[in-house]
């Protein structure tokens, strides 16, 4: 696990309003071309999400080792709706990143748990994408279109990794779940 998801979990809603700020800039003429190349290229290579299925979303909690849910902080920052924010679950051994720096907003969950979140997100029209940080995948993120960073980043304003579909997500998921449990 990198030390970045550390940092970023004590300052993740600094971290939205920075991404947003510029964003922005997207539309400058000139600037906006080069920005958002910059942002396209950080998606690919450090930080973005990936669109999932319902099964896709419900496979991948199976696979995690262990899991706890917190706070949506799209939501939480940005309050465009009235959808639930406690609704992020958090993987495997990058959960407990989270429950250190704010244990009084996540828990850890079962499975079973999981499962019934994701399908309470399904029925109210939240969109599943998973998040990584530079190569480890940390959160299935249960969205709306109006408070998604990703997705408004991609829709908005162009910058496209920041939210894409991912041919194998599983496979990948799985992979590196294997290639983690290897080193610890």
């Amino acid at each position: 696990m990198h030390h970045t998801l550390k940092l970023y979990s004590r300052h993740r809603e600094s971290a939205l309003r920075f991404y947003m700020f510029w964003a922005k800039w997207t539309r400058i003429p000139v600037i906006g071309s080069l920005v958002r190349f910059v942002a396209n290229t950080w998606g690919k290579a450090l930080e973005g999400g990936y669109l999932l299925t319902p099964a896709e979303a419900d496979e991948i909690v199976d696979l995690a080792d262990g899991l706890a849910v917190g706070p949506c902080t799209c939501r939480e920052v940005f309050h465009n709706c009235d959808n639930p924010i406690n609704v992020e679950i958090m993987l495997g051994i990058k959960r407990n990143v989270f429950i250190s720096q704010r244990p009084q907003d996540y828990r850890e969950i079962s499975s079973g748990e999981a499962r019934e979140i994701l399908r309470q997100c399904r029925e109210m029209g939240l969109i599943h994408s998973i998040i990584k940080c530079r190569e480890d995948y940390y959160a299935i993120c249960n969205c709306c279109g109006c408070c998604c960073v990703p997705l408004r980043l991609r829709n908005q304003y162009g910058i496209g990794r920041a939210l894409a579909r991912h041919p194998d997500i599983v496979g990948e998921f799985r992979e590196h779940q294997d290639r983690a449990a290897v080193i610890t």
